[in-house]
């Protein structure tokens, strides 16, 4: 006869039945389309903006608005995305991106939309076949052909607004 070995303790935990998921804590690529569709509409009302003030506009008042622009576009985005995505750090990180990305595209559709308006749709037709980038050359640099710091501050402004703003409030969720 052997002599007996013995019994092992059961593991700490207990592995979920075959067929059910644990609870997942939001949804984090419903939360990156809806940034991203939020970023689109407040891209367009900032490009609708300038169209209609363009001409009473000052250096300052134009970069006033754009940064403006930026950190609303921002605290909007990281808002829909800590709400929808949670703590999912890559739904934030797609925040920023993309809200960074609607500072950019607003910028440059406003600069369309006044070239449009001035100086009719052959300027635009125009400006797509021979400089389909002037409009990005003009977000980045400023009249005299230098460096704005204005344009590459915006980006960072909407970005960091995005991520801390969907940090914040994806991290006081509790989780489930």
């Amino acid at each position: 006869m052997q002599p007996m070995y013995p019994m092992h303790a059961a593991p700490p935990f207990q592995a979920p039945p075959f067929g059910q998921r644990p609870n997942a804590s939001g949804h984090p690529v419903g939360a990156v389309f809806l940034g991203f569709f939020a970023s689109v509409i407040v891209s367009l009302l900032y490009s609708g903006l300038i169209l209609a003030t363009y001409k009473d506009q000052s250096i300052t008042t134009a970069n006033t608005l754009y940064l403006g622009h930026a950190l609303l576009n921002g605290a909007i985005v990281g808002w829909l995305i800590g709400l929808v995505g949670h703590r999912n750090t890559a739904a934030h990180v797609w925040g920023a991106v993309i809200a960074a990305l609607g500072a950019l595209f607003g910028y440059t559709n406003a600069i369309v939309l006044v070239l449009a308006e001035s100086r009719g749709g052959g300027a635009v037709w125009d400006l797509v076949r021979y400089e389909p980038f002037w409009p990005a050359k003009a977000w980045w640099t400023d009249n005299s052909g230098e460096v704005d710091w204005f344009s590459p501050l915006g980006l960072v402004l909407a970005a960091a607004a995005a991520w801390g703003i969907a940090h914040l409030i994806g991290n006081r969720r509790r989780q489930p």
